[in-house]
């Protein structure tokens, strides 16, 4: 007696929500059918994900051959891009691809149930033109005086049925059929996320070009600063960009929404390369400096909308049927909640670069370096973040919660691991590859103190970033919102307090802290089985 209730204890302990970590944890390098779904988004995801911090660093690789001072200029400007863009469009792809990967299932699961009653009613309609046709045959041979044995032998008059109805149905039916999928598909979630992200792109431009010095002053780039030349020019100019950017953006979130992640890699890639070959072409040989750098960025940008918009308009009907169906308010409602995240994480990496833009030209130009490499390389985590949202929206919406959890915990364990091999990979590539980024002694030297901070934050920054994924395929918007206003409350006040008492180095650590608070946050929500994780007390 006394043994079974230690194996009823054991196996109620092991049923534990916190255990679903753990779940099939010998299979997470393991190619089944989920780990090949997930790889088959993940990999085109995470490398479109890292296309535009990888833009970033060669214009900060390009930039750095002109000198410091230009290179810190870029990197208050790059961050107060990245702020206001991800306070713009951030919450609209992650609603969108929740919402289009559900209306994506929704439509799939009634086309499928209107198959089967078609096929069910052709089937019914079929047995009812054989009898039918029988019948019409047995009296016109009563009639002609042809037997059913000369009708078998096809010795039946001419005037009989040569070619038969239900032939002549089934042939239809196949040409409604090829009809049928030529037709675009009706996703209002699409529509609603493209005009969204052209008003905020329009908005933005307005906003970055008419208050491009009080937002270089709030940085810490004041009106005696011989960064704010360089850092003016490249911002206004970066600024041009933005309604390309948010469109793209807002159209590679519907794609993902479609678990398709390969058409916007290539449309990235193709963008990319452009800014590659413009940029050496416009800060060298037209002596533009750091504006060359920031035009070539915007027209490979508007590059990439283009092939994205073509493509898309190619897939859905982008002109919904009436201006209810782009269903605003379910937008605004989650895209809101998300606002407050988004705008509560990124603030705590824009003050980290304004307290380092205070520690002077040389400090900052370390600082920019880092933290590109520092994005770059988390991003990469983005990619499992995007497949696991994707496969786990798509199995709330048809109730299919097992699949839902091993998605979850296939992702994270994923995470983790990859999260250990860029930790080695940076730590290595940053300590003896910095050159790379500058010939400055003084700014290599600044950069060694971050190493640490940047390579070992790795795995966590990889676990931070999947579970933003995974709370958003579950729409669980509330919780992702609230949960980081209050890691970000704790990290600012740690950012002041030990960038007083270590400078760079206090700025690393607080940073650090940052991402271990989101880590714990998302596991504490799936761990406690809480929200709409509560099936897996159950």
């Amino acid at each position: 007696m006394a043994e079974g209730g230690v194996v009823l204890q054991t196996q109620r302990e092991r049923n534990l929500p916190i255990f679903v970590f753990f779940k099939d944890l010998r299979l997470v390098l393991k190619m089944d059918a989920l780990g090949k779904e997930i790889l088959f988004i993940a990999v085109p995801a995470a490398m479109a994900l890292a296309a535009d911090p990888l833009a970033s660093l060669i214009d900060t690789a390009f930039i750095g051959r002109i000198g410091p001072v230009e290179i810190a200029a870029v990197g208050v400007s790059i961050a107060i891009f990245n702020q206001v863009s991800k306070v713009a469009i951030f919450p609209l792809v992650s609603i969108t691809t929740s919402f289009v990967a559900e209306e994506e299932s929704l439509e799939r699961m009634n086309s499928e149930a209107m198959k089967l009653q078609n096929t069910e009613k052709a089937s019914t309609n079929k047995q009812e033109t054989r009898e039918l046709t029988q019948d019409d045959v047995n009296l016109e041979n009563l009639e002609n005086g042809s037997t059913e044995e000369d009708q078998i032998k096809g010795l039946a008059p001419e005037n009989g049925f040569k070619t038969s109805p239900c032939k002549h149905m089934t042939s239809t039916d196949v040409s409604n059929k090829s009809k049928l999928k030529k037709l675009k598909r009706n996703i209002p979630s699409a529509s609603t996320a493209l005009l969204l992200g052209a008003i905020l792109g329009l908005l933005e431009t307005l906003l970055l070009v008419l208050l491009a010095e009080p937002f270089l002053s709030l940085m810490g780039v004041k009106s005696g600063s011989p960064m704010l030349l360089p850092a003016h020019k490249y911002l206004t100019l970066r600024a041009l960009g933005a309604p390309a950017v948010l469109l793209s953006l807002a159209m590679q979130g519907v794609f993902r929404g479609f678990k398709d992640t390969r058409t916007p890699l290539y449309a990235t890639v193709a963008g990319d390369v452009a800014n590659i070959i413009l940029d050496p072409i416009l800060i060298f040989v037209c002596n533009l400096g750091v504006s060359g750098a920031a035009i070539a960025h915007v027209l490979s940008q508007y590059l990439i909308s283009i092939i994205l918009l073509v493509k898309l308009m190619q897939q859905v009907d982008l002109l919904p049927p009436s201006v209810k169906a782009l269903q605003f308010s379910r937008f605004l409602k989650n895209g809101f909640l998300l606002l407050f995240k988004v705008i509560a994480a990124t603030i705590c990496v824009t003050l980290a670069a304004s307290l380092a833009a205070r520690l002077g030209a040389t400090p900052m130009a370390a600082f920019q370096i880092c933290l590109q490499v520092w994005l770059t390389s988390s991003l990469l985590a983005d990619g499992l973040a995007v497949a696991g949202q994707a496969i786990i929206a798509s199995s709330f919406a048809e109730k299919n919660y097992e699949k839902a959890t091993a998605t979850a915990a296939r992702v994270l364990q994923m995470g983790f691991v990859m999260g250990l091999g860029l930790a080695l990979l940076v730590g290595l590539g940053l300590q003896y590859g910095s050159g790379v980024f500058t010939k400055d002694i003084n700014v290599k030297h600044i950069i060694t103190i971050g190493v640490p901070f940047v390579a070992g934050t790795q795995p966590i920054n990889s676990i931070a970033f999947v579970f933003d994924g995974v709370n958003f395929g579950a729409s669980d918007f509330a919780y992702s919102a609230y949960s980081m206003i209050l890691v970000a409350i704790g990290s600012i006040g740690s950012l002041f307090v030990l960038f007083q008492a270590g400078g760079f180095l206090g700025i690393w650590v607080a940073l650090s802290i940052f991402m271990g608070l989101r880590a714990i946050a998302g596991i504490w929500r799936m761990g406690t089985g809480t929200g709409p994780w509560s099936f897996l007390r159950k």
